[in-house]
């Protein structure tokens, strides 16, 4: 209900307040500050009015985007289009949607500096956090309370965890590439993902409802917050934003690498993640034009871009290359539904 609402409350903010001119653009927390700096190089560059940029998190980003009559242009996301949310925005009338690769980034477990605790095997960590682990008869309820019970090498702290809500792109990477691999060193659940993928899925997806993991919402300051007031919590968010803070908190190495950018760009730190724009050519003018070209040009993406100094990691050359192709393309097809407006589909009336 909570999600429902807040979607209502978006649409109806994007409804009437932006003027009309603005490219809108809403989606995931990793990537809104990408976005938003990316706006402001747009509106500097170009005259036109600033970008309106929300933060409401991957999967609300994508129903907003996706609904009927959407008045959204953009979609960021820190994971890709869900075959779900495809088959939502092509009910819509959304024919064609375009996926952009901006770069990549790393879900970063942090800590206070007073933590004792400073590295996990993901194997560790899915056992600590997993709702339900596996037993000789089945399941059960995760038992752990302390960070020792899940391994005698681990310091004697509480359990805590602090990170991001379902609706959340960071919480849908982390939930694969950290608890789903870590789900995969016990024999029952790596059986489980050869022979059920959706069963395996379910179970090792599944994270602690008994206060052991909290969802602090698609506010990552407020994790911040509560990492520095405690020696025991650890919190969950993108590398972009530990960029921003690493003054105040630890990063927790992951199976022996630390959350580092040279070790997420060369593939050693194991949860590294794409992040990603959506646009539907339908809906786009040449204002959207404008923002997808400069979001993929060089200066903002490549090696030295400006998005770089923001935290992004950034693609292959050939990556870059191919979505600078992809914004061209896009731009060429918003000049011949300008030139011949009789080609416009239903969804651009």
């Amino acid at each position: 209900m909570k999600k429902a609402i807040a979607i209502v409350l978006a649409l109806a903010l994007f409804g009437c307040a932006p003027p009309e001119d603005a490219v809108r653009v809403v989606g995931s927390s990793t990537v809104f500050p990408f976005s938003r700096t990316v706006a402001e190089h747009y509106a500097a560059k170009t005259g036109y009015r600033a970008p309106v940029v929300e933060m409401t998190g991957t999967g609300g980003g994508m129903q907003i985007f996706c609904a009927a009559q959407s008045p959204v242009h953009v979609a960021n996301a820190s994971r890709p289009i869900k075959k779900s949310e495809i088959d939502i925005c092509a009910a819509a009338g959304a024919v064609g949607v375009l996926e952009f690769r901006i770069g990549y980034d790393g879900i970063v477990i942090v800590a206070a500096r007073e933590n004792p605790l400073k590295s996990l095997t993901l194997d560790q960590l899915y056992r600590a956090i997993a709702k339900d682990l596996p037993v000789a008869n089945g399941f059960a309820p995760n038992p752990h309370e302390l960070w020792s019970e899940v391994d005698p090498a681990l310091p004697a702290i509480p359990i805590q965890m602090h990170g991001p809500p379902p609706t959340s792109g960071t919480r849908d990477a982390f939930v694969e590439i950290a608890l789903e691999t870590g789900a995969k060193g016990t024999g029952a659940l790596r059986y489980l993902a050869q022979t059920d993928k959706g069963a395996f899925a379910a179970r090792a997806g599944a994270l602690r409802e008994d206060g052991r993991w909290v969802d602090e919402g698609e506010n990552d300051n407020a994790i911040i917050q509560i990492i520095r007031n405690s020696s025991n919590a650890l919190g969950v968010f993108g590398y972009s934003f530990y960029e921003q803070n690493r003054a105040l908190l630890d990063g927790v190495a992951v199976n022996g690498a630390a959350p580092e950018f040279e070790a997420i760009a060369d593939g050693r730190y194991p949860l590294a993640r794409s992040l990603y724009f959506y646009v539907d050519p339908a809906r786009a003018d040449e204002h959207v034009g404008a923002y997808v070209m400069e979001f993929m040009s060089e200066s903002a993406i490549g090696p030295y871009g400006y998005l770089i100094d923001k935290g992004l990691i950034p693609a292959s050359e050939s990556e870059r290359r191919a979505g600078r192709e992809r914004a061209r393309g896009l731009v060429t097809q918003i000049a011949v539904k300008v030139e011949n407006p009789e080609r416009r589909t239903a969804n651009d009336q």
